[in-house]
């Protein structure tokens, strides 16, 4: 995250370091999605990492050069968003609980993109019933240009199970592929920092905007179906007959999937 002048605000999964410097179309250029906002979700961002300061140094950042007064107040003619921060918790956690209800709502369209997809067996079963229900659900994740090859292994031993029920599935083929976003039925959207796998859902802290808002949801259903044309679909026939030692190893890998 990011927060200047407790003004403008940006989150998503960048960090500082060459790889995001390129394109996304080209190896080690990886292709990321970040969002630049402004308006009160702004302050909300900015209490995020107030939190984070707190823990780390024990130092309360407070006062209008942090929350200043004018951040609070809405911009005309903005959009519904607001920030959700995510943090770990006894129970189920604000980020698994966000996820359930995002992949409950969907009536037409479910369309997920995440760097690190290995879903619990309560989210894939969430995912296979909104299949069956009539929604079109399709993930795109990173492929074999991925920086961690356990947890594409540990996600890819799902694959079959998702796909036999109408989950379709593409694997990002230029780069790494380490957007994290969703979008739903073309009006609800998020862009953040938090993967589909236990690690960030249970243990990390994250940030996502939400955005309640058409013109917002087409553009991203605009940006996901452009990253599709440099994407290759999993098919099932296709997938099941890859070899056995790539079976077992994405048997071992799954094995450490609550760690990953």
């Amino acid at each position: 995250m990011v927060v200047v002048d407790g003004k403008i605000g940006y989150t998503g999964g960048f960090g500082l370091a060459d790889y995001w410097l390129g394109d996304g179309l080209h190896e080690n250029q990886w292709r990321e999605s970040n969002v630049r906002f402004e308006g009160p979700a702004v302050m909300a961002l900015q209490a995020a990492f107030a939190a984070g300061w707190a823990e780390a140094t024990g130092e309360l950042l407070t006062g209008d050069v942090f929350f200043p007064a004018r951040a609070f107040v809405p911009i005309p003619g903005g959009m519904d968003a607001g920030l959700l921060f995510t943090s770990p918790t006894t129970g189920s956690t604000p980020a698994e609980r966000f996820l359930a209800l995002t992949i409950a709502a969907p009536k037409k369209r479910l369309y997920i993109t995440n760097s690190y997809f290995v879903p619990d067996d309560d989210f894939r079963r969430m995912l296979r019933r909104a299949a069956h229900r009539g929604v079109d659900v399709r993930v795109l994740t990173v492929g074999l240009k991925t920086d961690v090859k356990t947890t594409w292994l540990a996600g890819r031993h799902w694959y079959e199970e998702l796909l036999k029920d109408g989950v379709r599935i593409y694997e990002y083929q230029p780069s790494m592929m380490h957007s994290k976003t969703i979008v739903v039925d073309g009006i609800w959207s998020t862009v953040g920092s938090m993967n589909f796998d236990n690690r960030s859902l249970a243990f990390n802290n994250e940030s996502s905007l939400v955005v309640l808002d058409a013109r917002f949801g087409a553009q991203m259903d605009s940006i996901f179906f452009a990253d599709l044309k440099y994407s290759k679909e999993v098919k099932l026939d296709e997938f099941r007959s890859r070899p056995v030692w790539q079976k077992v190893l994405e048997f071992g890998a799954v094995m450490l999937s609550r760690l990953l």
